[in-house]
């Protein structure tokens, strides 16, 4: 039971690979705070814990929002003092030409998928003690990528080169900092994805459960990864490998 005791925040929760990751701390004993934009499916995603026999609190978050990060903060903290893992998984992407595309649209991406990771590592860390983790959720697209999506794919990028540094900055106080990059994943956004409906971007190689990501998640959140700081680990079925 590697999270027994633990209090997990888990973002993008109520779906996908975070849907998936939250139900696997949630076995391994972690109380789990399932945040999400779309606070019923948050819900579904802790009942679906609590009928497991497991303990969960959803929270509805628009994760590029500061207060409302700090909310989901303080709201696992009301249960417990501490703090230990934070998985950084909510994401959007958009399919418009940088030409095309309008400036709100692009910032938006970028708060969301990168200022999200900014903001709960500035209000989470301060409550973690030794030993906890953050895991940050990026992409292949940060390596290869394809036709419309430079937001996301820079975001991605960005998201790498953050855990990285942070990373850095918390060894002092033992916390570690790590990605995963997933490959293609049988989840909503892969399938409702404009270029792959299209058959533009054609997904090759194996195609990945969310389950199979939620493995490597909590193996980088667990003790059993104490080695392993400022990585990113690629779990993408060899899709990079197939990517122009």
């Amino acid at each position: 039971m590697r999270f027994s005791n633990k209090t997990c925040i888990v973002t993008g929760g109520g779906s996908g690979i975070g849907r998936a990751t939250c139900l696997q701390m949630a076995q391994e004993g972690g109380y789990v705070v399932v945040a999400d934009l779309n606070l019923a499916s948050a819900e579904a995603t802790a009942d679906a814990i609590a009928a497991a026999g497991g303990a969960a609190a959803a929270a509805q978050c628009d994760v590029g929002d500061s207060a409302a990060v700090q909310g989901v903060v303080q709201k696992a903290l009301a249960r417990t003092s501490t703090i230990d893992v934070i998985v950084n998984d909510a994401a959007m992407m958009t399919f418009t030409p940088i030409v095309d595309i309008a400036e709100a649209d692009f910032f938006k991406v970028l708060t969301t998928n990168l200022g999200s990771v900014f903001f709960f590592s500035k209000y989470g860390a301060p409550h973690m003690p030794p030993g906890s983790a953050f895991v940050n959720v990026t992409s292949v697209h940060a390596f290869a990528t394809t036709l419309n999506v430079v937001p996301y794919a820079s975001s991605k990028g960005a998201i790498e080169a953050f855990t990285r540094a942070f990373s850095l900055e918390m060894q002092s106080r033992k916390i570690r900092v790590n990605a995963v990059a997933p490959g293609s994943v049988d989840t909503p956004m892969l399938w409702n994805n404009p270029n792959v409906k299209s058959g533009v971007e054609k997904p090759t190689g194996a195609i990945g459960k969310p389950e199979d990501l939620a493995a490597a998640i909590c193996f980088l959140a667990s003790d059993d990864a104490r080695f392993v700081n400022g990585a990113t680990l690629l779990v993408d079925g060899g899709r990079l490998a197939a990517l122009p």
